[in-house]
């Protein structure tokens, strides 16, 4: 099986280590980093959600408009907006760019973030609407005849989309730990999204995720989100995770930005600190300074090394179930060309070399 690389668009340039500047949306920006990523050979970009952020629909329209065959992850939390025009704005989207859409559900972990949109549900409570909207989503994408639905959160009657997915379907991806979270993904995951956890953390949640979808008969793929720190020695790599460290320290006692919270809500953020408590280097490579920094808020955690050795850290994902990556940098730009040049590659053909074994076995 072949290796997906997904990578990252902001609306702006900014990061823990770099400190926010230019428009809330900047368009040179914006198109300077989508077409880096093309160049350099991801196959598709998140385009994050957040309650007080840019749409992610229509950043991501543009961001096609300025590629040529870049897909997109478009980041959407259900329960905003109707199941039925969120079915009909994405299938329209995937037509408008010839299939490229996927769509990545945020269910949410912040209680506050959340109420900023007027949602004040349970956690649970979320995650059964995010099943009952995505039944509906898949519905309205396939139906070929009006219908019904009399569910918990949404009733409808003869609800119908003229306008159906370019291919036929569209990709969704999931995230969310919790047992909660695992059971909508089960029965909706086509990609399940984790982040860079530990082996041992990777290979449970992948088994319990597994189980949930034998269920439905189902067997979704895997995708993990990490932050490789590349240099052309591994001194010289883990040089810059310090340094990059000591950058995210100086812009919280600055600005604030992510400053470590009292407790995550979400169990996902619990799971990384988790492995933080374990100590700053597990595994091969894997980093977690950054996540204990923060309190793991979201993707936070780095395979630090050479190229190469990366590379090799990210196989070992893969022979786990991971076949989707998302990668991005402290420094976006900068770090999406350098892992268009030196990473992104080296894994391709690891990849390659793996599955020639596999098929001689």
């Amino acid at each position: 099986m072949s290796i997906e690389f997904i990578g990252f668009v902001g609306n702006f340039r900014a990061s823990e280590t770099v400190v926010r500047s230019g428009p809330v949306v900047d368009l040179n920006y914006i198109e300077t980093l989508a077409k880096a990523q093309e160049y350099g050979g991801f196959d598709r970009v998140l385009l994050a959600f957040h309650s007080t952020s840019p749409e992610s629909i229509l950043v991501g329209q543009h961001v096609a408009s300025v590629t040529r065959d870049l897909k997109l992850m478009i980041a959407h939390r259900p329960g905003f907006t109707t199941p039925t025009i969120a079915a009909r704005q994405l299938a329209t989207l995937d037509h408008i760019t010839e299939g490229r859409v996927a769509v990545h559900i945020i269910t949410g972990g912040d209680d506050a973030e959340l109420a900023q949109d007027g949602d004040h549900l349970t956690k649970d409570e979320r995650y059964a609407r995010a099943s009952e909207y995505l039944d509906i989503v898949r519905r309205e994408w396939t139906s070929p005849e009006p219908f019904d639905h009399d569910g918990t959160y949404y009733k409808l009657r003869r609800a119908f989309s003229e306008v159906k997915p370019f291919s036929g379907s569209i990709p969704v991806y999931f995230g969310g730990a919790s047992e909660a979270a695992i059971k909508v993904a089960g029965r909706h995951a086509d990609i399940y999204a984790l982040w860079g956890e530990t082996h041992d953390q990777v290979r449970e949640l992948i088994a319990r995720v597994r189980n949930a979808a034998a269920a439905h008969g189902r067997k979704p793929r895997f995708s993990l989100s990490l932050r490789p720190i590349l240099a052309d020695t591994e001194e010289q790599a883990w040089a810059k995770a310090d340094a990059i460290l000591e950058a995210a320290k100086a812009r919280i006692e600055k600005t604030g930005f992510v400053r470590k919270p009292a407790g995550p809500e979400n169990e996902g953020s619990r799971r990384l600190l988790e492995a933080a408590a374990k100590g700053t280097r597990l595994d091969k490579r894997l980093w977690t300074g950054l996540a204990a920094l923060t309190g793991a808020r979201g993707n936070s955690t780095s395979l630090v090394g050479t190229p190469d050795q990366v590379a090799d850290a990210i196989l070992d994902y893969y022979d786990l179930g991971v076949t989707s990556i998302l990668i991005r940098g402290f420094d976006p730009v900068t770090d999406a060309v350098q892992y268009g040049q030196e990473l992104i590659p080296r894994v391709r053909a690891l990849v390659a070399a793996r599955e020639a074994q596999r098929a001689v076995a």
